[in-house]
């Protein structure tokens, strides 16, 4: 279950480097909003890829069922209900703003990443539902 994948964490390095040049250099009403959540959860499907080996469906909706519950974490302020609303890293990681849009783009970037799996096993003449 444990194995350590290059390429799944030159992924993460590189999509960890992007969100965070997103972060301080863009401040516009796409790219920070959508594009980065749409990033975020291919970054942590990634980073679990690079150290656990198991199920691509099975990591991909863990992600997503995540990045769905640190959203509704949001909705009821779980920043402000921990007192953290003041530690910038705390209000960065959790979030302070809970938007259906964001959701959206959960979910988008997930089928992405179940879209790009799919056409990276087929390539390699496995059959995808046994990777799935």
């Amino acid at each position: 279950m444990f194995k350590f994948n290059l390429n799944y964490f030159l992924g993460f390095l590189f999509l960890l480097i992007t969100e965070i040049l997103i972060a301080i250099y863009v401040h516009d009403n796409f790219v920070r909003p959508f594009l980065g959540d749409f990033l975020v959860v291919i970054l942590l499907y990634c980073m679990v890829k690079s150290f656990i080996k198991n199920k691509i469906l099975l990591i991909a909706l863990s992600v997503l069922l995540f990045s769905y519950l640190i959203e509704i974490a949001q909705y009821f302020e779980l920043v402000k209900i921990l007192g953290l609303e003041n530690h910038q890293l705390a209000t960065i990681i959790i979030g302070t703003y809970f938007s259906v849009i964001d959701l959206l783009m959960y979910t988008l970037g997930i089928a992405f990443v179940l879209i790009v799996e799919t056409f990276i096993n087929r390539r390699s003449k496995n059959k995808i539902w046994n990777t799935l």
